[in-house]
């Protein structure tokens, strides 16, 4: 059941944004940086984006429950739910490397239908409502027909809290740095399923992620084309343990049986 009054994607895009210009402003100043895990990082900026949109959705739609990265979980009283990750990238954040995202996801009952994930150094707003295709700042997105692996361009990231994981995935990099145009390693989960999204990558995949790290990038990308599943092609991808791999649709199938073969 949802709620009488939906969710407006424009709605959305703003609150990403009056997010955005917070961590934007903060990257200037002086912030607290903490160790939340042994290589996981948190910063004032994180919990100040944070309280920003829970309180927006709080106040709009107090019965939708929400998660978010740093709050954990709101309980509801409908089918309605938020993802929020505040701050996708703070590592790169807390070194002031420009590579950092809003996120912030609307699923009612069982599938996602908004998504907005904001960047706010280079200004770019990507979103996406289910059924109604991909944007970047108003430009409708789509993924690239790249069919051959030796020329594409690949993204990933490491899971190191899990060292199965972690050696799995220094094998797909390894193969892959060998066998296309490379493999890029940005350190923003969202920016990089939203770069296959708009054709700069062609696939990108990682093991060991977070519920609030892909849902609204996972939504963006899917609408712009890309085949979406788990690293082993099950299209049910979000679920835990949180494993995903985007891509343009004809290297989809060469990379699960890539990564199968891999095992």
């Amino acid at each position: 059941m949802t709620s009488p009054q939906q969710p407006q994607l424009e709605q959305v895009i703003q609150w990403a944004k009056e997010a955005g210009d917070i961590a934007h402003a903060g990257l200037s100043q002086k912030f607290d940086v903490a160790l939340k895990g042994r290589s996981d990082l948190v910063t004032e900026i994180d919990y100040r984006c944070e309280q920003h949109l829970i309180n927006a959705i709080r106040s709009a739609y107090p019965a939708h429950a929400i998660l978010s990265e740093e709050a954990g979980e709101v309980n509801g009283e409908t089918g309605d739910r938020w993802f929020i990750d505040p701050l996708d990238g703070t590592v790169n954040y807390a070194h002031h490397i420009p590579f950092y995202a809003v996120c912030l996801a609307w699923q009612s009952g069982a599938r996602l239908q908004l998504g907005v994930v904001y960047d706010p150094a280079h200004d770019e707003c990507f979103y996406a409502e289910r059924g109604r295709g991909a944007w970047l700042n108003g430009e409708r997105l789509a993924v690239n027909t790249t069919s051959d692996l030796e020329r594409s361009l690949h993204a990933t990231a490491f899971a190191r809290q899990d060292e199965q994981l972690f050696q799995r995935n220094l094998q797909y990099f390894a193969h892959l740095s060998r066998h296309s145009f490379g493999v890029r390693r940005i350190g923003c989960a969202a920016l990089e399923l939203c770069y296959v999204a708009c054709g700069r990558t062609d696939a990108y995949w990682e093991q060991g992620i977070n519920a609030w790290d892909i849902a609204a990038a996972a939504l963006i990308v899917e609408e712009a084309g890309a085949v979406v599943t788990g690293l082993d092609g099950d299209p049910d991808f979000f679920k835990p343990p949180y494993a995903l791999l985007a891509s343009t649709p004809l290297l989809h199938p060469q990379l699960v049986k890539l990564f199968a073969q891999m095992q």
